[in-house]
């Protein structure tokens, strides 16, 4: 399998996550799922907040939890690498964060984050120290090697992070999960792969401190579809390459008004609703824990457009911004202004 990353060379330049062909798809176990409901976000009594991502979500991910390490506790980050990685450059995003031909350059990307901090354009390092972070890169993953992976370990790692990193599987470049439609080893849409194993229980694990047993019957809260136009800095999200409309995972005992915790859920590219539909908020395997855990699970939509055709997030500056990866970032923001919602 060919790396499936391709620059496109315009003044905003592109990464394009091409589909390969050719993979058989794998009988896949099937979830309970729920049906969206039309509404708007709520505000829930929140304990904490936690992200998780894949490829360019997993790079959205961290760009969260560092730009806000003061509100967003811990990270689980798939098929990625460092924060700023990309360093506003289309190329170094292909070549130093997807493959491995430029370094990542480790050490500039943790000064930059501690000059940033000093400005107050993020929350201090220090908020980092102690706070549990879950890697994962398959062994098959050729589109984030795994030496830019392995970066990311380190970043987290000199700022005193405690992580757990999971690097034995076979896995291609995709979030693996127990309802994944693809086999472990590929790489192939919708990036939902079936490795035998259970990720999503160990980061959870890793995040909440413990984690009870998921949910394998009927689901018993809500998914609700809602209007991310509400949340985008500019009132209008696509113009943000982001979708008109993202979901939320809401347990009946959340609703309920008991405490619980949120996690933000970030696909990757080719991987949003304008893509493969709910797959991923069917399969990624945190509904059914959210039944079981007091979790609510927001998952907000990246789309197409013009200098971003595949649905990513906006990691390396395709928006045209140099601050997408701090406070005041387009995506960034918007993002915040669901968990703002969401926790009061």
């Amino acid at each position: 399998m060919k790396s499936p990353w391709k620059a496109v060379t315009t003044l905003a330049a592109v990464l394009l996550l091409v589909l390969p062909g050719g993979v058989a798809a794998r009988a896949a176990s099937t979830p309970y799922t729920k049906p969206p409901v039309a509404g708007s976000l709520g505000t829930y009594p929140v304990s904490a907040v936690y992200v998780a991502g894949v490829s360019s979500g997993g790079y959205m991910a961290t760009q969260l939890q560092v730009a806000y390490s003061a509100r967003i506790r811990g990270a689980a980050v798939f098929a990625a690498g460092p924060y700023y990685c990309a360093q506003n450059n289309a190329s170094q995003a292909l070549y130093g964060c997807g493959d491995n031909r430029y370094p990542t350059y480790v050490s500039t990307l943790e000064s930059y984050t501690r000059s940033w901090a000093s400005y107050g354009w993020i929350d201090g390092t220090g908020n980092l120290a102690g706070q549990p972070v879950y890697v994962y890169h398959g062994g098959n993953d050729n589109t984030v090697k795994k030496s830019v992976t392995d970066d990311l370990v380190r970043y987290y790692q000199d700022f005193g992070a405690s992580v757990r990193y999971e690097s034995a599987s076979a896995a291609g470049h995709a979030w693996v999960t127990p309802y994944g439609t693809v086999g472990c080893t590929a790489t192939a849409s919708p990036y939902l792969n079936d490795c035998g194993t259970d990720p999503q229980g160990a980061f959870l694990g890793k995040l909440l401190g413990s984690v009870a047993a998921p949910n394998t019957g009927p689901l018993g809260g809500t998914l609700i579809r809602f209007s991310q136009d509400v949340f985008a800095v500019n009132g209008w999200a696509n113009g943000l390459s982001m979708d008109a409309n993202g979901f939320a995972y809401v347990p009946s005992a959340c609703a309920g008004g008991q405490t619980c915790r949120l996690l933000v859920a970030l696909h990757g590219c080719v991987q949003g609703y304008s893509k493969v539909g709910t797959a991923f908020v069917d399969r990624a395997n945190l509904n059914q824990y959210a039944d079981t855990n007091r979790l609510i699970v927001l998952y907000p939509q990246a789309t197409s457009s013009g200098v971003n055709p595949n649905g990513c997030w906006d990691w390396w500056g395709y928006l045209g911004g140099s601050n997408y990866p701090i406070k005041g970032g387009a995506q960034v923001e918007s993002i915040m202004n669901m968990v703002r919602r969401l926790d009061g």
